[in-house]
């Protein structure tokens, strides 16, 4: 169980994210060359942080799928900034016409869509009970071998 964890100097973790972004409008922009340059810069992007991995992504013609583990000394919002930041100006440059359809250089939405992806909570509340329980045994054991 420990494999799938990765570890910072003080926690253990495994944080993984479904994050769902649009551009503005919905507008059909990342089929072709362009969506595979997103898809490419959302790597190089990410590999920019330390101990953040993409784990899969799928970039649609309007919208992009990303699930991502991200360590909690960065925040999803903060995580979600920069790579729509960045990705909006990389685009821009290598993409010119865009600035036409989107005037203003706002290419996304303003908002996005996340979900943990993790352990289910039955096996966090079953695991949770068993720890009590074997707390108790151990403290029982602990008290018996000192009568």
């Amino acid at each position: 169980m420990s494999s799938r964890f990765k570890k910072l100097s003080h926690s253990l973790y495994e944080c993984k994210y479904h994050i769902v972004f649009c551009p503005k409008y919905r507008f059909r922009i990342f089929g072709g060359e362009i969506g595979e340059y997103t898809k490419q810069q959302i790597y190089i992007l990410c590999q920019q942080k330390e101990l953040m991995e993409v784990l899969e992504l799928n970039v649609q013609d309007d919208h992009i799928h990303l699930v991502i583990s991200i360590p909690p000394k960065y925040s999803v919002s903060s995580i979600m900034g920069f790579l729509k930041g960045k990705l909006s100006i990389r685009l821009f440059q290598k993409y010119e016409h865009l600035g036409k359809r989107y005037w203003g250089r706002h290419l996304w939405s303003r908002g996005y869509c996340v979900s943990t992806v993790g352990l289910d909570e039955d096996k966090i509340r079953k695991y949770v009970k068993w720890q009590e329980k074997k707390e108790k045994e151990i403290e029982e054991t602990q008290l018996n071998m000192f009568k």
